[in-house]
């Protein structure tokens, strides 16, 4: 035997003021005064109480796909939010990758430029060494006047590039 589940009256319960509720939301005997969706119809002959039913459920359905088409508009929404995101983070890596070569391309101009002022400084000692050993060599040997006449030093690398000019 199949067990049916009774229904309770329950207190509280005012079930003239139901029906009147729905017959204030229902105007009209006509079972199509409301506007149902466009995908379902009532079937000929189908009774009143079948007919509420199934606009109740279809009604509830309805409602349930409207807010699913809403969750696929605000998924839309925030994959667009994602899609600029993305795009400002590719530009911000960009810009990462610029400054990066910039500070590398400044890192070999000051390497370059340190190298270059370490030659210099080679080539001032040197000369500085020469100048100094010709001096010693001059005060120990005969001295003439025209073996102290100045003599310009030959400079190599860097110093030899440099006019006296560009030192000052």
């Amino acid at each position: 035997m199949a067990s049916v589940e009774q229904l309770h009256r329950r207190d509280g319960v005012n079930l003239v003021q139901l029906e009147a509720d729905i017959t204030s939301i229902r105007s009209g005997s006509s079972i199509t005064s409301i506007n149902l969706p466009d995908y379902v119809e009532h079937t000929a002959g189908v009774s009143r109480v079948g007919a509420l039913s199934a606009e109740a459920v279809v009604r509830d359905y309805e409602s349930a796909a409207k807010e699913i088409e809403a969750m696929g508009t605000e998924l839309i929404d925030a994959a667009q939010k994602c899609e600029a995101l993305t795009a400002q983070v590719h530009d911000a890596i960009a810009f990462m990758r610029e400054t990066a070569a910039g500070y590398r391309e400044e890192g070999r101009k000051i390497f370059k430029r340190i190298e270059e002022c370490a030659l210099f400084t080679e080539d001032v000692r040197k000369t500085c060494e020469q100048v100094k050993r010709r001096m010693t060599e001059v005060s120990v040997g005969p001295s003439s006047y025209e073996e102290l006449a100045p003599q310009e030093p030959e400079l190599t690398g860097i110093a030899a590039e440099v006019t006296m000019s560009e030192i000052r």
